[in-house]
This record gives structure tokens, sequence and C-alpha cells, in this order.
């Protein structure tokens, strides 16, 4: 499996502080029990990150 890296992620979010908090949450998440959205064997947080780069995760922001 390819490796992932930060620029993939941000070309789905752009700024790098928002993306740590996508991470972060999607992880918790994923040990909480959550469904991966991505096919990977890898640790929550890679796993996380392998869906945001996916674009199968996105940041919602309350107006």
């Amino acid at each position: 499996m390819a490796r992932i890296t930060v620029e993939d992620c941000l070309e789905q979010v752009p700024n790098r502080f928002e993306l740590v908090l996508l991470a972060a949450r999607r992880a918790k998440q994923l040990l909480k029990g959550a469904r991966p959205l991505v096919e990977s064997d890898n640790k929550e947080i890679v796993t996380g990150l392998r869906e945001i780069a996916a674009g199968k995760v996105r940041l919602r922001y309350n107006d």
C-alpha cells in the first residue's frame, strides 16, 4: 500500500490545523468502533488520513 502524505490530505483540507483536527476526530471515531470508509490494515490515525486523502471525510462548518 502506498504511503499517505500530508500533501495528499492538504488537497482535500487546505488548512494544516484543520487537517490535524479532522484526523484526530476521525481517529477517535474509528477507535470507538466506527466503520472505516477505505480499506486499510493500518492504525486508526493512518486510516483516518487515508479517508481524508480519498475525499471520504470532510470538515463540516457550523454557521
